[in-house]
């Protein structure tokens, strides 16, 4: 359909979405992409555009779908800077993998009466609630969509992590590193070091050890409803917790880096035909038979 036939099939003006495009102003190429879609989607909903680079609080601006155009690193800023108070999302692939970001930019033209029409649901995602403990005082607390990473740094030394669940001793990693990840984000980090992929709307969490030092550790995932605490009684100098990529602290000798299930979630929206299996097996390249040759 023609954005010129709109006006004779759009919804009454006072029930036009209000639309929340949003991309990153560090890429010259998709704030300008953005610009070229304007035209085209203004006749079917009011919009906004914001630049995630300016890092602005998106959770105090009233719309009823974030549009990003950009990639999966895109869609994971958007929904940090949405804080609490997260709205439906929907991403545009302009970037590499676009696992969460995995519509087309044919596609969304295509699809913008669907879109726009509100007929679209968005499904809730696991987040998480990040806290670093020091002398029994809340020094850090971080909002997150993917993984916790503690990172043994420099000198580069097997580190011991003691887990905890529910404040029950559960077992010492020696390692280089543990990871305790999302469904969401069962597929960045988490994959990367061998852990498990889980399907995005089970209400888990993955612990995964980054190169243990036996052969006998494995990833364990848990229901959503625990709290995973991880203690490191002697960190190296470079020790740090990681939060969505991003450093929250060094950690100091007996820290506790609490991780648990946060009441925001993220609502991602998707198109019919866009399955979990489906883009696992075109994005993640995951086949399912051997290619033989005759």
């Amino acid at each position: 359909m023609n954005p010129s036939d709109a006006s004779s099939t759009r919804r009454a003006s006072d029930m036009r979405l209000k639309l929340l495009m949003l991309s990153s102003g560090e890429r010259s190429d998709l704030s300008a992409q953005v610009e070229r879609l304007l035209p085209r989607v203004e006749p079917w909903a009011d919009v906004l555009v914001r630049d995630l680079s300016l890092g602005e609080d998106l959770s105090t601006l009233e719309f009823d779908l974030a549009v990003v155009v950009g990639g999966d690193g895109s869609m994971l800023r958007a929904a940090h800077q949405m804080g609490r108070h997260q709205r439906p999302i929907l991403g545009v692939n302009l970037g590499k993998l676009g696992f969460l970001a995995d519509l087309s930019l044919d596609e969304f033209i295509a699809q913008l009466p669907t879109i726009c029409s509100g007929a679209l649901t968005a499904e809730d995602h696991l987040m998480y609630e990040c806290s670093v403990i020091r002398g029994g005082k809340l020094v850090h607390q971080r909002l997150g969509l993917n993984e916790v990473a503690v990172l043994a740094g420099p000198p580069f030394a097997i580190l011991d992590v003691d887990l905890y669940v529910d404040s029950e001793l559960v077992t010492t990693y020696s390692c280089d590193g543990l990871i305790i990840s999302t469904p969401i984000g069962s597929t960045a980090h988490n994959l990367s070091a061998g852990g498990p992929i889980l399907r995005q709307d089970l209400q888990a969490f993955v612990i995964s050890p980054i190169s243990p030092h036996t052969l006998t550790n494995r990833p364990v995932v848990d229901t959503a409803d625990r709290v995973f605490e991880l203690v490191i009684a002697h960190p190296h100098v470079g020790t740090t917790v990681v939060a969505d990529g991003r450093v929250v602290c060094k950690v100091e000798p007996g820290d506790q880096v609490r991780v648990e299930r946060s009441e925001a979630q993220f609502q991602l929206v998707s198109l019919p035909g866009h399955s979990y299996y489906r883009t696992l097996r075109e994005k993640l390249g995951w086949g399912g038979r051997l290619n033989t040759k005759t």
